[in-house]
């Protein structure tokens, strides 16, 4: 059996624009515009799912896309550190942000490490991978690069250098504990049947 999953990383958002730990703020203007226009572009598939992030259920929405919420894809959660910019919490705890960029295994912010997300998404994909049909899920930039780490079986140390954009798709098609990735296409091109 083949499991072919599609993930769509949200559209901007202003936590996002402002370099801000999501705060559950609200996509911007042009955010909304951007997945309005693209409404009717993805593939269908036999499953919608959506991370229970604010911008990414508004993501769907404005996809046209009834997602079902799944905790397991989840943003990764930044405890103390939600809603404050990179640069507050860089002043304020340098030493703690830098040990959270460099080690994956670390959660300063009394949330969740980069490691414990790449192995929670890593459970979710092996799951996925036996599904019949294709799955698109509506997720956060963090769940995409988990998933990107787990689908090559690289270390979770790049995790913080695999940048994705807003509003595309990354296609993995997997058989037999194996995953073949193709990154980062705007959803007009969102996949292939």
């Amino acid at each position: 059996m083949t499991g072919r999953v599609l993930l769509v990383s949200p559209a901007m958002s202003v936590s996002l624009r402002q370099a801000r730990f999501d705060d559950g703020g609200p996509l911007d203007d042009t955010g909304v515009a951007r997945a309005r226009s693209a409404a009717g572009a993805l593939p269908s598939a036999a499953r919608v799912l959506v991370s229970p992030g604010e911008r990414c259920r508004r993501t769907a929405a404005a996809l046209g896309l009834d997602g079902v919420p799944v905790q397991e894809l989840a943003g990764l959660d930044v405890g103390r550190w939600r809603g404050r910019t990179l640069d507050e919490v860089g002043a304020a705890e340098p030493e703690a942000v830098g040990r959270w960029l460099s080690d994956p295994g670390c959660a300063p912010h009394g949330g969740e490490s980069v490691r414990d997300l790449c192995a929670r998404v890593a459970r979710w994909l092996a799951n996925a991978q036996d599904l019949e049909g294709r799955t698109l899920a509506v997720v956060e930039p963090e769940v995409v690069r988990a998933a990107v780490v787990d689908a090559l079986g690289i270390p979770d140390s790049v995790f913080w250098r695999l940048d994705v954009p807003p509003l595309t798709v990354t296609e993995l098609s997997g058989r037999a504990g194996r995953w073949n990735l193709r990154l980062g296409r705007p959803p007009a091109a969102g996949g292939s049947d």
